[in-house]
């Protein structure tokens, strides 16, 4: 009987996740509301469980609206906070708290009715309502400071386990859940009088329960390419400002941090993006390209034509560039006529390709005033043969560049060369 019992709750785990990640996935097309709604009508039917509906299993006896749909749920706000953040995450949380105590105070008034037979056989039992509102406030007020907490732990562990997704899934949920487990069964216990057993064998399937949702959202987000966020350096003050400070930073950076000429990011932005790019490639072990693109004898352009002229030929690169970008790749005016264009997920020798791609449309597709084709110099620097840094791509590819330059500009140079000649002309 246990172990049926066991492989029915790993089935119920299994279809909670992809009903719910399906959910997530598809807050685009359908909206986030439809998963925020779904985890609150959950919210009764997880309550109600752990308060009646328990099942042995080998190692104890447990309730499946605790250990598979309670964890399911705090589980899924960590998702759903590494897929948008803070801000999003604050809804649902909200919101349950709100309707519970909408429950209660209504439990309140629903009391002094006079009430009619009018089913046979039914009558409304309001000690249960009581019971249940009192019950789901507790949790919802659980399930705030675990969220808080599983956010936080998350955040922190990044810098314990820089490589490792799912282990900083894993042990934030151990963590949260087993603070949850205590604080739920006091509850159980006080209203209830639950045996010491429910709790440990609670706790168990909790741990269980915590290492099977981090291995399937780890799995879902590989699969999806989609990076676990970087770690946030900045102090705890107000928790929810503080996780949502990222988030504003982001929008105010999306509009102040464009190069006023080009309409491209500018350098400021590539100093913040950079790092968080790396560093979401890095813990999903995928390489990211760096390159440098500088306009060849652009001095002449000025000297030749006036400045106007040379900064509609700067425009018309740029345009070209974005033009040419793939949907996870960013271009930064980087200075003077120099760009640099970040792209994700690429291996060196692809990475070769696309600039030399980049190289020839720039050839084909921008002209001076007098007619004639305006070419680029890239050096193409990677993270898995040049470095892990900004600092060290950064480098790589500048003396690439000026290789390339040396070598007779228009053309890319991707692999280690010798240092330049020195009274180069840019």
């Amino acid at each position: 009987m246990g172990t049926e019992n066991l492989i029915l709750l790993l089935i119920e785990a299994g279809f909670y996740f992809v009903f719910m990640v399906g959910l997530l996935h598809l807050r685009h097309q359908i909206g986030i509301g439809v998963f925020v709604a779904a985890l609150g009508v959950m919210h009764f039917l997880e309550t109600y469980l752990a308060a009646v509906f328990y099942i042995e299993l080998p190692f104890g006896v447990i309730s499946p609206g605790s250990s598979v749909l309670f964890s399911g749920k705090l589980m899924m706000i960590l998702l759903l906070y590494v897929k948008e953040d803070a801000a999003v995450v604050r809804a649902p949380i909200y919101g349950l708290l709100a309707g519970n105590f909408l429950t209660v105070g209504l439990g309140l008034f629903l009391r002094h009715h006079q009430t009619v037979g009018a089913v046979p056989g039914r009558i409304a039992d309001l000690a249960f309502i009581d019971e249940m509102g009192w019950l789901m406030l507790w949790g919802t007020t659980l399930l705030y400071l675990d969220s808080l907490g599983i956010i936080l732990l998350y955040e922190r562990l990044g810098r314990v386990f820089k490589k490792s997704t799912a282990m900083r899934f894993f042990v934030s949920g151990v963590i949260v859940l087993t603070f949850d487990q205590v604080g739920f069964y006091a509850a159980l216990h006080f209203l209830n009088n639950a045996p010491i057993a429910v709790f440990w064998g609670g706790w168990i399937a909790k741990m269980m329960a915590a290492c099977a949702y981090a291995v399937m959202m780890t799995v879902y987000l590989h699969y999806s390419r989609i990076s676990a966020i970087p770690v946030s350096p900045r102090p705890i003050s107000d928790i929810f400002a503080d996780l949502t400070f990222r988030e504003r930073y982001e929008d105010l950076l999306d509009r102040s941090g464009r190069d006023a000429l080009t309409g491209v990011y500018d350098r400021s932005r590539l100093e913040f993006e950079a790092p968080r790019l790396l560093s979401a490639m890095l813990a999903a072990g995928k390489p990211m390209a760096l390159m440098i693109i500088d306009a060849d004898h652009f001095k002449d352009v000025n000297d030749r034509f006036g400045h106007l002229a040379g900064d509609e030929v700067l425009k018309t690169i740029a345009t070209c560039l974005q033009r040419a970008m793939r949907g996870n790749d960013k271009v930064f005016r980087f200075g003077g006529e120099e760009f640099v264009v970040l792209s994700e997920d690429i291996m060196p020798d692809v990475g070769t390709d696309r600039a030399e791609a980049l190289r020839r449309m720039v050839e084909d597709e921008v002209r001076r005033p007098d007619g004639v084709s305006v070419t680029v110099s890239i050096g193409v620097a990677n993270s898995y043969s040049d470095g892990t840094t900004l600092n060290a791509l950064l480098s790589a590819a500048d003396a690439r560049l000026y290789a390339a330059k040396n070598a007779g500009r228009n053309r890319v140079i991707s692999t280690a060369a010798p240092a330049p000649l020195s009274g180069l002309e840019a």
